[in-house]
């Protein structure tokens, strides 16, 4: 019962910081950064760009994870090219959250990255 309420406070605290992190005025790195990450995390993408004017998301998708070596400099992976284009930013990034333990745990590590001050949110 407990994991449960855990995972859907979890689930209910990103969806809030998503909501708070679209202004509609300027968007902070830090906002910008908390968007890259989702989209990564839910898309096992390399590189994401988001243009918030033209509302479009464009990003490098991996294909195969075998590919990668961690011990080798990884020069050829295989990926394709994505441009989305989104009507509603929240609605989108909200679409890309999922309620795995492994997704759980990395929204949780989100969630206190980006209420921290002094932790820095990179989205490589």
């Amino acid at each position: 019962m407990e994991k449960t309420s855990l995972k859907t406070k979890v689930l209910s605290d990103i969806e809030s910081l998503i909501a708070q992190s679209y202004p509609n005025r300027k968007i902070t790195l830090r906002n910008k950064n908390l968007h890259i990450a989702i989209i990564k995390k839910c898309y096992n993408a390399a590189s994401v760009s988001i243009n918030y004017h033209r509302k479009r998301i464009e990003m490098d998708i991996v294909l195969d994870d075998n590919a990668y070596n961690p011990n080798l400099v990884n020069i050829e992976i295989p990926t394709v090219r994505a441009n989305f284009y989104f009507l509603n930013l929240i609605e989108f990034l909200k679409s890309c959250i999922s309620n795995d333990n492994k997704s759980i745990a990395f929204y949780a590590s989100l969630i206190h990255a980006h209420t921290n001050k002094n932790t820095y949110l990179v989205a490589n």
